[in-house]
């Protein structure tokens, strides 16, 4: 079994960005991935409250999808470097939700 995780920007426009985790959970799953991501917390937490449950789900897998734009939340950066720090495979997704062509890159 495969755990990953998904991160990207939720700021902004948040219903867009929720679907856009939501595409890439659906696809990710059909792989037989466990997916994990921030898009279905609850609304109303602290950044640090948010920022520590994604820190436990990162722990979790072992690998990390950034969706387009995660350059420019500051949450997203922090999960990836997290993620870089405690040795996950990263697989970036350049452009919209290309999940196979994002996988093809961790095959």
């Amino acid at each position: 079994m495969i755990a990953t995780y998904i991160a990207g920007p939720i700021s902004g426009n948040v219903e867009i960005n929720k679907q856009a985790f939501f595409k890439a959970a659906e696809q990710l799953e059909a792989t037989g991935r466990v997916v994990l991501h921030s898009a279905g917390l609850p609304f109303g937490l602290t950044e640090p409250q948010y920022m520590d449950i994604c820190y436990a789900m990162i722990r979790a897998c072992s690998e990390i999808v950034m969706l387009p734009g995660w350059r420019r939340s500051a949450g997203a950066t922090a999960e990836y470097y997290y993620a870089k720090k405690i040795g996950l495979k990263i697989v970036f997704v350049p452009t919209g939700i290309d999940i196979e062509r994002g996988m093809s890159l961790v095959s």
